[in-house]
């Protein structure tokens, strides 16, 4: 992963844990509205892929105890991971392509609100993405990938030769001389491997998107709303598909790129069709970034515009995000799929503990703000929900008291403690797992390998029935927290009866 060039090692800074009596009764332990649905406080754990689904997309006991777990921790919301809505492989991530997923999701949903005691609502992120293809080896890529067009032929002045003999004379070039004779899509298939744009006007399915789209996600709704979820949140960020229509980069002609107002187009679409499905009733809003954080990418600008034309259409949340783009990924190993975390932009999304002058911790809060503020001052109450390198009670409690957002999402430190809530407001803040921000999480995501922290995945491994990872070295939940005495969850009858 790539890190800022300063190298400056940081260190979480939570700052003092609040009394019980002063959590109960602050900001971030009150209640919200999210559309119709009431949540106990202000906190959310945003989705995190831990690739524990069946290869198939189906939902696996590993998925039931990874929610399970975070559900007992009672975050007044969980988002369940990015769930594909296209009925295609895509190894193991969730699945909502179809209907023969919903027993499983459901069984997802009972867990989560039986582990909460009720208190916990669960929300699925839908996303759809296009194609991304491994990095090839370069001699298969000659022989096999490539195909030869005419301007091949006359770069080498070869336009007499076969083809095998074209191919055998491009395998011996150097990169200075491919990137003569290779067009510039084609090196970048050579180099990172092939990737689909939503620019790509020349390919039938590309072409279809808004007209396909629209019905794939109101079908993914309507499957989540089959199932028990609380609410639905539309996956417009990051390096996929629906991010990439609101891109600046995104210049596509046929009314669905371009300007701004042409580039929000197809998200406002997809959600008044998800809308129209699943009714008025129902929570639905949106994850997207308050910055691109690459070059000609969107900037506040643009995002405060998007976020209130969000609000506008009736959204229930908006959800901010930061970065996380291919568009300067690290290059992947051979046999190796480009990750969009690995650049810049993917430090932005997920800052390390090294870091610049600027730190891992908040990066996201100002561009939220502004986002916020321009959605106020359109006269919309749309609750807004900031995220990035939030660990502490007294940042949370200043963001929401400042008015710099609604809703406190954390993500990595929920993976790091799960009890994260639970400690806070029952006054046991001294006794929380601070995440330490090492990413090793994220390498495991990079790797497709079942995601845990290091604060505890070596820990209690003796533990009867306890579930491993596939490599038996690591466990996949961390321990269960039995404090003393938890006011919130304890019967102070019993706990005097012991």
């Amino acid at each position: 992963m790539w890190r800022p060039p300063q190298r400056i090692k940081w260190k979480p800074a939570p700052g003092r844990w609040p009394t019980r009596e002063e959590a109960v009764n602050s900001r971030l332990f009150s209640p919200v509205n999210v559309g119709r649905l009431h949540l106990e406080s202000r906190t959310w754990v945003p989705a995190m892929v831990p690739w524990r689904a069946t290869e198939e997309g189906f939902v696996t006991d590993e998925n039931l105890e990874w929610y399970e777990r975070f559900a007992r921790g009672r975050p007044a919301a969980i988002v369940v991971e990015a769930t594909g809505i296209r009925d295609i492989p895509s190894g193991p991530l969730l699945r909502i392509g179809h209907d023969r997923f919903i027993p499983g999701l459901r069984d997802l949903v009972k867990t989560v609100h039986s582990a909460s005691g009720g208190h916990t609502r669960l929300l699925i992120q839908i996303i759809d993405f296009l194609a991304v293809r491994r990095r090839p080896d370069p001699e298969k890529f000659f022989a096999r990938y490539l195909e030869i067009m005419p301007w091949h032929r006359e770069r080498l002045g070869a336009e007499k030769w076969s083809e095998e003999r074209i191919r055998k004379r491009l395998a011996q070039l150097s990169d200075e001389e491919l990137a003569r004779v290779l067009e510039t899509r084609e090196l970048e298939a050579l180099r990172y491997g092939y990737r689909e744009r939503v620019t790509d006007m020349d390919l039938p399915h590309i072409r279809d998107l808004p007209r396909v789209l629209p019905d794939l996600f109101a079908q993914a709704g309507r499957r989540a709303r089959d199932a028990g979820f609380d609410g639905v949140e539309l996956h417009y960020a990051h390096a996929y598909t629906m991010a990439s229509f609101l891109s600046r980069l995104n210049d596509r002609t046929d009314g669905y790129g371009g300007p701004r107002d042409h580039r929000v187009r197809l998200p406002l679409e997809v959600f008044r069709r998800v809308r129209e499905v699943v009714g008025d009733d129902y929570t639905v809003g949106c994850r997207f970034l308050a910055e691109e954080c690459i070059e000609g990418g969107n900037t506040v600008e643009d995002t405060a515009y998007f976020g209130v034309e969000f609000a506008h259409a009736g959204m229930d949340f908006l959800s901010l995000s930061r970065g996380g783009k291919f568009d300067d990924a690290k290059q992947p190993a051979v046999g190796w799929s480009a990750y969009p975390y690995t650049g810049p932009s993917g430090y932005e999304c997920m800052p390390q503990y090294v870091s610049d002058e600027r730190g891992p911790f908040g990066r996201n809060i100002e561009p939220t703000a502004a986002i916020r503020n321009a959605v106020r001052a359109a006269g919309f109450t749309t609750p807004v929900i900031v995220t990035g390198g939030i660990h502490g009670f007294e940042q949370a409690e200043t963001l929401l008291r400042e008015e710099q957002a609604d809703v406190i999402g954390l993500a990595r430190q929920s993976l790091a403690d799960p009890d994260w809530f639970r400690k806070v407001r029952s006054g046991h803040g001294d006794e929380i797992m601070v995440c330490e921000y090492t990413n090793y999480c994220e390498a495991l995501d990079q790797k497709h390998q079942q995601v845990t922290c290091q604060l505890w995945d070596r820990k209690g491994l003796k533990e009867p029935g306890l579930r491993r990872t596939k490599d038996g070295k690591r466990r996949l939940t961390p321990a269960i927290w039995r404090p003393e005495y938890d006011p919130d969850n304890v019967d102070p009858e019993e706990m005097s009866a012991k």
